[in-house]
């Protein structure tokens, strides 16, 4: 069953059109997570755009995130599509009227507007340097970050294994030999995640 995220309102000036709410679904997180010592973390943001009409998605830019080497394509062709870094006041501007004005979004380009009962599915791939959320401590990895989508996979870095998870979740090993921790958000709120891992030793 899809499941709708609504992310904004716009109610427009009497006589103007209604642009309907931006909605979402579908939605799922890979965290790869960089050398601890760099406080870096890629991140895999897979969507589904449903808000019929719409030509853009907008996507916030965490608070207390640098955020670097941002690309977006079009799942069902592996073409890239357009992008561009805005600011809170500009995203409201061109249609995010909740948008934060100390918050910047990505405001992407959809390669054709949402159809009427269809969906325009997208990835966003960005890195974030936040030493708040990644950090080492005693000698152990942490990341430590709330997470507010429902699906989420977060992966060690090589040579790390996983030490503690606050979160009942599934660790497996992928083809690199990378420990792979998944989990689904049940709750109503945003996760407070919190992993601890250790360098392997020889």
């Amino acid at each position: 069953m899809r499941v709708s995220v609504v992310a904004m309102v716009w109610l427009t000036a009497v006589g103007a059109p209604v642009a309907a709410q931006q909605t979402s679904a579908d939605e799922y997180t890979r965290y790869e997570l960089l050398s601890p010592e760099t406080a870096k973390f890629r991140i895999l943001y897979d969507v589904t755009a449903i808000t019929p009409g719409a030509r853009y998605f907008f996507n916030p830019i965490r608070k207390g995130s640098e955020a670097s080497e941002e690309s977006v394509i079009d799942p069902a062709t592996a073409a890239p599509l357009r992008f561009t870094v805005v600011d809170g006041a500009t995203a409201r501007a061109q249609g995010l009227a909740t948008a934060d004005t100390g918050t910047q979004y990505i405001r992407v380009e959809l390669p054709r507007p949402v159809p009427a009962r269809g969906e325009v599915r997208i990835l966003i791939d960005k890195t974030y340097r936040d030493p708040k959320s990644y950090y080492v401590e005693k000698g152990e990895l942490v990341f430590n970050r709330s997470l507010g989508i429902r699906k989420n996979a977060i992966v060690l870095p090589a040579g790390y294994e996983l030490v503690s998870c606050n979160v009942p979740s599934q660790a497996l090993t992928d083809a690199q030999g990378r420990i792979v921790v998944s989990f689904i958000n049940a709750g109503p709120n945003a996760a407070p995640l919190l992993i601890r891992a250790r360098r392997l030793t020889r």
